[in-house]
C-alpha cells in the first residue's frame, strides 16, 4: 500500500500564525515571537514526517499563503530534496480544505491517484514523533488488509484489489486530533467534521462517522497541538523530556528548531506554588 504523509500548514506569517498566543488575544508572546515558534514546530514536524521513513512526505498549504516564503523555510529542513511536492489548498472553510489536502493526493481511487492512502499531520505538533505514524501507517495496513475493512471499502473499480477501508487518528487536546490517516476506498469525508452546529468534537465525529460507516478504527498515541498558552506551557516540559531521553533512545527525533526558539525567546514552564 502506497501511503503519503501530507503536512497541512499555513505559512507562518506575523499577526496571522498562532495569534492566540501573542499578547493582544490574552496570550505572552508578540505576533513576531508567535510566528517564530510556529516555524521551529513546522521544521520538526516535518523533518519527523521524513525520518519516519512511512511515505512520500507532501506540504499543503493555505491558498493565500507565501509560497515564495514557504520555500525559504522549507529550505531549512533536514532535506528539502525529500519533500515530494508542495501544493496549495483551495480555500474554504477548515474542513473544506482538509478534504481538498486529501482529495489531492487520492482522487477518489482514480489511477492518477499519488498513494492509495493518506496520512494528514498538523504542523504545530512539537513532540510528535516517527513512530507515531510509523505505527498509523501499520495500522492501516493491517485494517485495510482485514475483512471488515473490506466489507466497508467502497467499490472503486481502479483501487488495489483486497484494500479495505481503515480510518486510524491520534488524538490531541479537546477533543480534537491531530494525526488522521485513511485509504482511498474509505466512505469518509470531512464533511462537519470541524465545522458543526451541533456542539460535537472533531475526534467524536470521526468516532461517529467511522461507527456509522463499520470502519474499521485505530488509534495511535496522542501528539498535542499548541495552540494557546496553557497548551505552550505544558509542551515546554515534554519537548525538554524527549531532549534528555534522546540521549540514551536514537528512535527519538528531538525538536531542535522549536526549542531553539524557546531558548532564543527565553520561555519556560512553572507551577506555581499554592496558597498557604
Amino acid at each position: 500500500m502506497r501511503t503519503t504523509i501530507v503536512v497541512f500548514t499555513k505559512v507562518p506569517k506575523a499577526g496571522d500564525t498562532k495569534t492566540r498566543l501573542t499578547a493582544n488575544r490574552g496570550g505572552i508572546l508578540t505576533p513576531a515571537e508567535a510566528m517564530a515558534f510556529y516555524e521551529g514546530c513546522l521544521l520538526d514536524v516535518i523533518n519527523v514526517c521524513l525520518a519516519a521513513g512511512s511515505g512520500e512526505v507532501r506540504v499543503c498549504y493555505n491558498q493565500a499563503g507565501d509560497r515564495e516564503y514557504l520555500e525559504k523555510l522549507l529550505a531549512r529542513t533536514a532535506d528539502r530534496s525529500q519533500i515530494k511536492e508542495v501544493y496549495a489548498d483551495q480555500g474554504g472553510n477548515f474542513d473544506q480544505c482538509m478534504q481538498y489536502a486529501a482529495d489531492y493526493i487520492l482522487k477518489n481511487g482514480a489511477p492518477d491517484r499519488l498513494a492509495d492512502s493518506v496520512v494528514i499531520v498538523g504542523g504545530d505538533l512539537p513532540s510528535l514523533q516517527p513512530v507515531i505514524l510509523q505505527d498509523t501507517v501499520a495500522k492501516l495496513e493491517r485494517l485495510a488488509g482485514s475483512e471488515p475493512g473490506r466489507n466497508a471499502a467502497r467499490s472503486i473499480e481502479t483501487a488495489p484489489p483486497g484494500l479495505g477501508a481503515a480510518l486510524v487518528e491520534g488524538a490531541c487536546q479537546e477533543g480534537g486530533f491531530s494525526v488522521v490517516g485513511y485509504t482511498c476506498t474509505t466512505p469518509f469525508d470531512f464533511n462537519r467534521v470541524f465545522y458543526n452546529t451541533d456542539g460535537i468534537t472533531a475526534l467524536d465525529m470521526l468516532v461517529t462517522k467511522a461507527a456509522q460507516q463499520n470502519i474499521p478504527f485505530g488509534v495511535v498515541e496522542a501528539a498535542p497541538d499548541v495552540d494557546i498558552p496553557v497548551d505552550l506551557a505544558s509542551m515546554i516540559p515534554v519537548i525538554k523530556a524527549l531532549e534528555l531521553a534522546a540521549r540514551c533512545d536514537k528512535n527519538i527525533k528531538v525538536p531542535v528548531n522549536t526549542l531553539a526558539v524557546l531558548d532564543e525567546i527565553g520561555l519556560e514552564s512553572s507551577a506555581v506554588p499554592p496558597n498557604r
